[in-house]
Protein backbone atom coordinates (compact mmCIF):
# COMPACT_ATOMS: atom_id res chain seq x y z
CA UNK A 1 0.00 0.00 0.00
CA UNK A 2 1.06 3.44 -0.76
CA UNK A 3 1.80 5.72 1.70
CA UNK A 4 1.21 9.12 -0.18
CA UNK A 5 -2.30 8.46 0.76
CA UNK A 6 -4.01 7.96 3.97
CA UNK A 7 -4.92 4.34 4.99
CA UNK A 8 -7.26 4.07 7.73
CA UNK A 9 -8.35 0.40 9.60
CA UNK A 10 -11.78 0.70 10.35
CA UNK A 11 -12.17 -2.65 11.70
CA UNK A 12 -9.33 -3.52 13.67
CA UNK A 13 -9.77 -4.98 17.16
CA UNK A 14 -7.75 -4.59 20.46
CA UNK A 15 -7.68 -6.20 23.93
CA UNK A 16 -6.40 -3.21 26.37
CA UNK A 17 -4.91 -4.15 29.49
CA UNK A 18 -8.24 -2.65 31.21
CA UNK A 19 -10.08 -5.14 29.44
CA UNK A 20 -7.32 -8.25 29.65
CA UNK A 21 -7.66 -7.28 33.90
CA UNK A 22 -11.46 -7.44 33.94
CA UNK A 23 -11.64 -10.94 32.02
CA UNK A 24 -8.62 -12.49 34.00
CA UNK A 25 -10.61 -11.63 37.23
CA UNK A 26 -13.41 -13.94 35.91
CA UNK A 27 -13.75 -17.35 36.23
CA UNK A 28 -17.07 -17.89 34.28
CA UNK A 29 -17.68 -17.48 30.41
CA UNK A 30 -16.34 -15.15 29.12
CA UNK A 31 -13.20 -14.93 31.22
CA UNK A 32 -8.89 -14.96 30.32
CA UNK A 33 -7.14 -17.95 32.23
CA UNK A 34 -3.57 -16.98 32.95
CA UNK A 35 -1.59 -20.41 32.28
CA UNK A 36 1.24 -21.77 35.15
CA UNK A 37 3.50 -22.83 32.04
CA UNK A 38 6.17 -20.31 31.31
CA UNK A 39 5.80 -19.22 27.97
CA UNK A 40 2.07 -20.32 27.76
CA UNK A 41 -0.24 -17.42 26.25
CA UNK A 42 -3.63 -16.72 27.95
CA UNK A 43 -6.86 -18.45 26.83
CA UNK A 44 -9.86 -16.68 26.38
CA UNK A 45 -12.57 -18.91 26.98
CA UNK A 46 -15.25 -16.64 25.31
CA UNK A 47 -18.33 -19.30 24.34
CA UNK A 48 -20.11 -21.82 26.67
CA UNK A 49 -19.11 -24.44 24.50
CA UNK A 50 -15.62 -24.40 24.66
CA UNK A 51 -15.62 -24.46 28.61
CA UNK A 52 -15.66 -27.96 28.61
CA UNK A 53 -14.40 -29.16 32.42
CA UNK A 54 -13.38 -32.50 30.30
CA UNK A 55 -10.32 -30.84 29.25
CA UNK A 56 -7.74 -28.73 30.85
CA UNK A 57 -7.93 -24.95 30.70
CA UNK A 58 -4.86 -24.70 28.85
CA UNK A 59 -6.34 -26.03 26.05
CA UNK A 60 -9.65 -24.34 26.22
CA UNK A 61 -10.94 -21.38 23.97
CA UNK A 62 -8.02 -19.55 21.86
CA UNK A 63 -4.58 -18.12 22.45
CA UNK A 64 -4.65 -14.58 23.14
CA UNK A 65 -0.71 -13.26 22.63
CA UNK A 66 0.59 -10.37 22.63
CA UNK A 67 -1.31 -9.22 18.94
CA UNK A 68 -4.51 -8.86 20.69
CA UNK A 69 -3.30 -6.58 23.62
CA UNK A 70 0.33 -4.58 22.63
CA UNK A 71 0.38 -1.57 20.96
CA UNK A 72 3.42 -2.28 19.79
CA UNK A 73 1.82 -5.41 17.87
CA UNK A 74 -0.60 -3.08 16.65
CA UNK A 75 2.05 -0.67 14.71
CA UNK A 76 3.96 -2.84 13.37
CA UNK A 77 1.37 -4.72 11.76
CA UNK A 78 0.56 -1.39 10.63
CA UNK A 79 3.68 -0.17 9.18
CA UNK A 80 4.33 -3.78 7.69
CA UNK A 81 0.84 -2.81 5.37
CA UNK A 82 1.44 0.76 4.96
CA UNK A 83 -1.74 1.43 7.16
CA UNK A 84 -1.62 4.74 8.29
CA UNK A 85 -4.27 4.62 10.74
CA UNK A 86 -6.35 2.04 12.39
CA UNK A 87 -9.40 2.46 14.66
CA UNK A 88 -9.46 0.26 17.53
CA UNK A 89 -12.47 -1.37 19.06
CA UNK A 90 -12.88 -4.02 21.76
CA UNK A 91 -13.51 -7.40 20.21
CA UNK A 92 -16.50 -9.78 21.43
CA UNK A 93 -17.92 -9.98 24.19
CA UNK A 94 -17.41 -6.86 24.63
CA UNK A 95 -18.95 -5.73 28.33
CA UNK A 96 -22.38 -7.38 27.90
CA UNK A 97 -21.97 -9.95 30.28
CA UNK A 98 -21.45 -7.92 33.34
CA UNK A 99 -23.37 -6.74 36.08
CA UNK A 100 -25.46 -3.73 35.47
CA UNK A 101 -24.02 -1.87 39.45
CA UNK A 102 -20.36 -2.58 37.71
CA UNK A 103 -20.81 -1.96 33.65
CA UNK A 104 -20.55 1.67 33.91
CA UNK A 105 -17.42 2.20 35.81
CA UNK A 106 -16.06 -0.91 33.96
CA UNK A 107 -17.16 0.85 30.41
CA UNK A 108 -15.41 4.21 31.75
CA UNK A 109 -11.87 2.84 32.33
CA UNK A 110 -12.07 0.68 29.48
CA UNK A 111 -13.06 3.76 27.18
CA UNK A 112 -10.09 6.06 29.13
CA UNK A 113 -7.97 3.28 28.43
CA UNK A 114 -8.36 3.96 24.79
CA UNK A 115 -8.35 7.09 24.56
CA UNK A 116 -5.06 7.59 26.48
CA UNK A 117 -3.01 5.23 24.66
CA UNK A 118 -4.41 6.62 21.26
CA UNK A 119 -3.59 10.18 22.60
CA UNK A 120 -0.39 8.93 23.60
CA UNK A 121 0.37 7.33 20.40
CA UNK A 122 -0.86 10.54 18.32
CA UNK A 123 1.49 12.63 20.54
CA UNK A 124 4.38 11.15 20.39
CA UNK A 125 7.37 11.72 17.37
CA UNK A 126 8.38 8.04 17.88
CA UNK A 127 5.09 7.16 16.25
CA UNK A 128 4.62 10.06 13.76
CA UNK A 129 2.85 8.43 10.86
CA UNK A 130 1.15 5.77 12.46
CA UNK A 131 -1.98 7.88 14.06
CA UNK A 132 -4.62 5.55 16.61
CA UNK A 133 -8.36 6.55 16.98
CA UNK A 134 -10.77 4.16 18.64
CA UNK A 135 -14.77 3.59 19.06
CA UNK A 136 -15.51 3.33 22.86
CA UNK A 137 -17.25 0.39 24.37
CA UNK A 138 -21.20 0.82 25.91
CA UNK A 139 -22.31 -0.40 29.39
CA UNK A 140 -25.52 -2.01 27.98
CA UNK A 141 -26.09 -4.34 31.02
CA UNK A 142 -26.41 -1.05 32.79
CA UNK A 143 -29.84 1.29 33.59
CA UNK A 144 -30.49 3.21 30.52
CA UNK A 145 -29.61 6.52 31.99
CA UNK A 146 -26.02 5.18 32.28
CA UNK A 147 -25.86 4.36 28.62
CA UNK A 148 -26.67 7.74 27.54
CA UNK A 149 -24.54 8.99 30.29
CA UNK A 150 -21.39 7.29 28.63
CA UNK A 151 -22.61 8.13 25.15
CA UNK A 152 -22.72 11.72 26.23
CA UNK A 153 -19.44 11.53 27.78
CA UNK A 154 -17.49 10.08 24.82
CA UNK A 155 -18.01 12.89 22.99
CA UNK A 156 -15.66 14.85 25.10
CA UNK A 157 -12.73 12.14 24.28
CA UNK A 158 -10.39 13.86 21.74
CA UNK A 159 -9.38 10.27 20.31
CA UNK A 160 -13.09 7.94 20.39
CA UNK A 161 -14.87 8.15 17.30
CA UNK A 162 -17.53 6.18 17.91
CA UNK A 163 -19.10 3.18 19.67
CA UNK A 164 -19.46 -0.70 18.86
CA UNK A 165 -21.92 -2.75 19.57
CA UNK A 166 -23.17 -6.29 19.34
CA UNK A 167 -26.21 -7.45 17.74
CA UNK A 168 -27.88 -8.62 20.61
CA UNK A 169 -28.39 -4.95 22.09
CA UNK A 170 -29.83 -5.06 25.46
CA UNK A 171 -30.15 -8.81 25.01
CA UNK A 172 -33.57 -8.74 22.50
CA UNK A 173 -32.24 -7.49 19.58
CA UNK A 174 -31.40 -3.99 18.12
CA UNK A 175 -35.39 -4.56 17.32
CA UNK A 176 -35.73 -4.04 20.81
CA UNK A 177 -38.15 -1.06 22.00
CA UNK A 178 -35.93 -0.44 25.42
CA UNK A 179 -33.22 0.69 22.76
CA UNK A 180 -35.02 3.82 21.72
CA UNK A 181 -33.64 6.14 24.43
CA UNK A 182 -30.38 4.48 23.76
CA UNK A 183 -30.57 5.13 19.64
CA UNK A 184 -31.96 8.88 20.48
CA UNK A 185 -29.03 9.50 22.52
CA UNK A 186 -26.47 7.64 19.34
CA UNK A 187 -27.88 10.24 17.17
CA UNK A 188 -28.32 13.15 18.74
CA UNK A 189 -24.39 13.25 19.49
CA UNK A 190 -23.78 12.29 16.20
CA UNK A 191 -22.50 8.67 17.45
CA UNK A 192 -21.32 6.17 14.88
CA UNK A 193 -22.06 2.88 15.98
CA UNK A 194 -19.46 -0.28 14.56
CA UNK A 195 -21.88 -2.93 14.42
CA UNK A 196 -20.27 -6.45 15.06
CA UNK A 197 -21.43 -9.41 15.44
CA UNK A 198 -20.84 -12.41 18.27
CA UNK A 199 -22.06 -15.86 17.47
CA UNK A 200 -25.61 -15.27 17.69
CA UNK A 201 -26.74 -18.01 16.04
CA UNK A 202 -27.65 -21.61 17.10
CA UNK A 203 -25.64 -24.82 16.24
CA UNK A 204 -28.52 -25.68 15.17
CA UNK A 205 -28.86 -23.19 12.23
CA UNK A 206 -25.44 -25.55 10.67
CA UNK A 207 -26.77 -29.05 11.88
CA UNK A 208 -25.63 -28.88 15.36
CA UNK A 209 -22.12 -29.35 17.49
CA UNK A 210 -21.23 -32.35 15.64
CA UNK A 211 -21.39 -31.01 12.19
CA UNK A 212 -19.57 -27.73 13.78
CA UNK A 213 -16.64 -29.86 15.07
CA UNK A 214 -15.80 -31.25 11.73
CA UNK A 215 -14.85 -27.85 10.42
CA UNK A 216 -13.70 -25.93 13.78
CA UNK A 217 -14.93 -22.35 13.50
CA UNK A 218 -15.55 -22.33 9.56
CA UNK A 219 -19.66 -22.52 9.83
CA UNK A 220 -20.00 -19.71 12.25
CA UNK A 221 -17.39 -17.72 11.53
CA UNK A 222 -17.88 -17.80 7.36
CA UNK A 223 -21.72 -18.10 7.65
CA UNK A 224 -23.00 -17.30 11.14
CA UNK A 225 -21.47 -13.91 11.38
CA UNK A 226 -22.53 -12.09 8.26
CA UNK A 227 -26.32 -13.98 8.55
CA UNK A 228 -26.23 -12.39 12.16
CA UNK A 229 -25.73 -9.10 10.61
CA UNK A 230 -27.84 -9.48 7.98
CA UNK A 231 -30.67 -10.85 10.64
CA UNK A 232 -29.94 -7.70 13.06
CA UNK A 233 -30.08 -4.98 10.46
CA UNK A 234 -33.23 -6.35 9.26
CA UNK A 235 -35.17 -6.46 12.01
CA UNK A 236 -34.39 -2.60 12.54
CA UNK A 237 -35.31 -2.03 9.21
CA UNK A 238 -38.81 -3.89 9.66
CA UNK A 239 -39.53 -2.09 13.49
CA UNK A 240 -39.15 0.83 12.38
CA UNK A 241 -35.88 2.16 13.87
CA UNK A 242 -34.66 4.04 10.99
CA UNK A 243 -38.67 5.57 10.59
CA UNK A 244 -37.93 6.78 14.28
CA UNK A 245 -34.46 7.82 13.85
CA UNK A 246 -33.91 9.33 10.68
CA UNK A 247 -30.53 10.56 11.59
CA UNK A 248 -29.04 6.86 13.40
CA UNK A 249 -25.69 6.06 11.51
CA UNK A 250 -24.48 2.57 11.85
CA UNK A 251 -21.20 0.99 10.08
CA UNK A 252 -21.93 -2.48 9.31
CA UNK A 253 -18.50 -5.12 9.99
CA UNK A 254 -17.87 -7.54 6.87
CA UNK A 255 -20.17 -5.48 4.15
CA UNK A 256 -23.17 -5.92 5.69
CA UNK A 257 -23.42 -9.71 5.75
CA UNK A 258 -25.72 -10.63 2.86
CA UNK A 259 -27.80 -7.49 3.19
CA UNK A 260 -26.28 -6.02 -0.10
CA UNK A 261 -27.20 -9.47 -1.47
CA UNK A 262 -30.63 -9.73 -0.06
CA UNK A 263 -31.79 -5.91 0.40
CA UNK A 264 -33.90 -6.08 -3.32
CA UNK A 265 -35.56 -9.33 -2.12
CA UNK A 266 -36.25 -7.73 1.59
CA UNK A 267 -37.82 -4.87 -0.25
CA UNK A 268 -39.83 -6.96 -2.22
CA UNK A 269 -41.17 -9.53 0.54
CA UNK A 270 -42.07 -6.00 2.28
CA UNK A 271 -44.40 -5.03 -0.86
CA UNK A 272 -46.06 -8.05 -0.73
CA UNK A 273 -46.52 -8.17 2.86
CA UNK A 274 -50.53 -8.13 3.63
CA UNK A 275 -50.32 -7.78 7.05
CA UNK A 276 -49.08 -4.48 7.02
CA UNK A 277 -51.38 -1.34 7.01
CA UNK A 278 -50.33 -0.17 3.41
CA UNK A 279 -51.32 -3.14 2.05
CA UNK A 280 -55.32 -3.49 3.71
CA UNK A 281 -53.28 -5.72 7.50
CA UNK A 282 -53.16 -4.07 10.29
CA UNK A 283 -49.29 -3.63 11.08
CA UNK A 284 -47.22 -0.90 10.19
CA UNK A 285 -44.46 -1.83 8.44
CA UNK A 286 -40.84 0.22 7.38
CA UNK A 287 -42.19 3.76 6.19
CA UNK A 288 -38.56 3.71 4.14
CA UNK A 289 -37.30 1.82 1.25
CA UNK A 290 -34.67 -0.26 2.06
CA UNK A 291 -32.07 1.50 -0.48
CA UNK A 292 -33.21 4.88 1.51
CA UNK A 293 -31.80 3.20 4.75
CA UNK A 294 -28.51 1.78 3.00
CA UNK A 295 -27.71 5.21 1.45
CA UNK A 296 -28.53 7.29 4.53
CA UNK A 297 -28.13 5.44 7.77
CA UNK A 298 -25.46 2.76 6.96
CA UNK A 299 -21.61 2.46 5.86
CA UNK A 300 -19.77 -0.91 5.18
CA UNK A 301 -16.30 -1.93 5.88
CA UNK A 302 -14.85 -3.66 3.24
CA UNK A 303 -13.68 -6.74 4.95
CA UNK A 304 -15.28 -9.00 2.36
CA UNK A 305 -12.26 -10.95 0.93
CA UNK A 306 -13.10 -11.23 -2.42
CA UNK A 307 -14.59 -8.45 -5.39
CA UNK A 308 -17.98 -9.82 -5.71
CA UNK A 309 -18.60 -9.35 -2.15
CA UNK A 310 -17.26 -5.86 -2.70
CA UNK A 311 -18.62 -5.23 -5.58
CA UNK A 312 -22.49 -5.81 -3.75
CA UNK A 313 -21.15 -3.87 -1.34
CA UNK A 314 -20.42 -0.91 -3.36
CA UNK A 315 -23.80 -0.73 -5.64
CA UNK A 316 -26.12 -1.81 -2.26
CA UNK A 317 -24.54 1.46 -0.24
CA UNK A 318 -25.05 3.53 -3.55
CA UNK A 319 -21.51 4.97 -4.14
CA UNK A 320 -17.83 4.45 -3.12
CA UNK A 321 -18.66 7.41 -0.44
CA UNK A 322 -20.02 4.85 2.06
CA UNK A 323 -17.44 1.84 2.19
CA UNK A 324 -13.88 1.94 4.34
CA UNK A 325 -11.59 -0.38 4.44
CA UNK A 326 -10.64 -2.84 6.68
CA UNK A 327 -8.67 -5.75 7.98
CA UNK A 328 -10.03 -7.46 11.53
CA UNK A 329 -6.79 -7.60 13.02
CA UNK A 330 -5.67 -9.30 14.86
CA UNK A 331 -8.08 -11.93 13.92
CA UNK A 332 -7.16 -14.85 10.90
CA UNK A 333 -3.58 -14.09 10.92
CA UNK A 334 -0.74 -16.02 8.62
CA UNK A 335 -0.16 -19.60 10.03
CA UNK A 336 2.90 -22.11 10.29
CA UNK A 337 5.59 -21.37 8.10
CA UNK A 338 4.07 -18.10 7.02
CA UNK A 339 3.32 -16.71 10.52
CA UNK A 340 6.30 -13.40 9.26
CA UNK A 341 4.55 -13.02 6.37
CA UNK A 342 1.92 -10.54 4.85
CA UNK A 343 -1.73 -11.19 6.18
CA UNK A 344 -3.74 -12.58 3.94
CA UNK A 345 -6.82 -10.87 5.57
CA UNK A 346 -5.26 -7.65 4.36
CA UNK A 347 -4.07 -8.53 1.29
CA UNK A 348 -7.11 -9.88 -0.06
CA UNK A 349 -9.37 -7.20 0.84
CA UNK A 350 -6.81 -5.00 -0.70
CA UNK A 351 -7.57 -6.79 -3.68
CA UNK A 352 -10.97 -6.72 -3.81
CA UNK A 353 -10.44 -3.13 -3.78
CA UNK A 354 -8.12 -2.46 -6.62
CA UNK A 355 -9.75 -5.06 -8.85
CA UNK A 356 -13.18 -3.73 -8.34
CA UNK A 357 -12.04 -0.10 -9.18
CA UNK A 358 -9.06 -0.76 -11.63
CA UNK A 359 -9.20 2.36 -13.58
CA UNK A 360 -10.12 4.81 -10.13
CA UNK A 361 -7.42 5.64 -8.42
CA UNK A 362 -10.03 8.43 -6.89
CA UNK A 363 -12.12 5.78 -5.66
CA UNK A 364 -9.52 3.51 -4.17
CA UNK A 365 -8.34 6.00 -2.11
CA UNK A 366 -11.73 7.19 -0.96
CA UNK A 367 -12.22 3.48 0.45
CA UNK A 368 -8.81 3.13 1.58
CA UNK A 369 -8.90 6.15 3.70
CA UNK A 370 -10.91 9.10 2.62
CA UNK A 371 -14.06 7.47 3.52
CA UNK A 372 -12.71 7.30 7.28
CA UNK A 373 -11.26 10.35 7.15
CA UNK A 374 -14.37 12.68 6.47
CA UNK A 375 -16.81 10.77 8.47
CA UNK A 376 -14.70 10.80 11.55
CA UNK A 377 -13.02 13.93 11.41
CA UNK A 378 -9.81 11.99 11.74
CA UNK A 379 -6.68 14.26 12.21
CA UNK A 380 -3.58 12.43 10.61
Amino acid sequence: MSSSYPVVDIHTHMYPPSYIKLLSSRTSVPYIHQPSEPNADPRLIILASDDDSSRPKSSRGRPVDSTYSSFDSKRHFMSTHGITCSVISLANPWLDFLEPSSALSAAQEINNDLENACAKNNSSSVHAGLKLYAFGCLPLSAPAKDIVSEIQRLKSLTHVKGVIMGTTGLGNGLDDPALDEIYDALASTSTLVFLHPHYGLPDSAFGGPEVIAKSGHVLPLALGFPLETTIAVSRMYLAGVFDRHPKLEFLLAHSGGTLPFLAGRIESCVAHEREFIVNGGQKQGPQRSIWDVLHSNIYLDAVIYGQPGLKAAIEAAGSVDRVMFGTDHPFFPPLGDEKDSKWLSVESNKAAIDGCLPKDEAARRQILGGNAVRVLGLRL
